[in-house]
């Protein structure tokens, strides 16, 4: 990608890219009247789970429903992070109140925090010093399955395989 940060191709099923439709990413958050503007459109019933994100290219906060897919969010472009992240309000101000890198379709890297945070506070928002849930992601080099590791356990859990403790979802090495 550039110097920015290591960037994540869209790595998930073909299917779900057909999803991404022109000017149908999710809501770019440049500022915190941006964020203002859009939290105030939110019900209730929305604000009670988290949102979908993804950080592009330029470290902009894109915001979507939770059962929106990233690469549509991201308008089928690399991201430098992407997951899931819910808000509250407190002391009249919006902060993060969970955070995650979950991210199927791109799987980025727990070290992709540098981004998020850049977008984040571009976004007026009050947040952690890291994500609050850390995803690891590993592909088998045996049967090129994608794994989530667990508690370090970096054993694929569809063939027992070794997993290599150094990311490798996408073969070819990221964007």
């Amino acid at each position: 990608m550039n110097m920015q940060g290591r960037g994540y191709r869209y790595v998930g099923p073909a299917d779900l890219r057909a999803l991404v439709r022109p000017g149908g990413e999710g809501r770019s958050m440049l500022s915190a009247a941006d964020f203002d503007e859009w939290v105030l459109g939110r019900t209730t019933e929305e604000l009670a789970e988290p949102f979908t994100f993804v950080v592009d290219a330029a470290r902009v906060l894109r915001l979507a429903p939770r059962r929106s897919e990233h690469v549509a969010c991201a308008g089928g472009e690399a991201v430098l992070s992407a997951g899931e992240v819910s808000f509250r309000r407190e002391f009249g101000r919006w902060l993060v109140d969970e955070i995650s890198n979950q991210s199927t379709g791109y799987c980025p890297e727990i070290s992709s925090w540098p981004a998020v945070a850049v977008a984040l506070d571009r976004a007026g928002i009050v947040r952690p010093l890291g994500f609050t849930h850390e995803v690891a992601f590993r592909r088998c080099p045996s049967c090129r399955q994608l794994n989530i590791v667990r508690e370090e356990n970096f054993v694929c859990v569809f063939c027992d395989e070794s997993l290599p403790l150094e990311w490798n979802v996408d073969g070819a090495g990221g964007v």
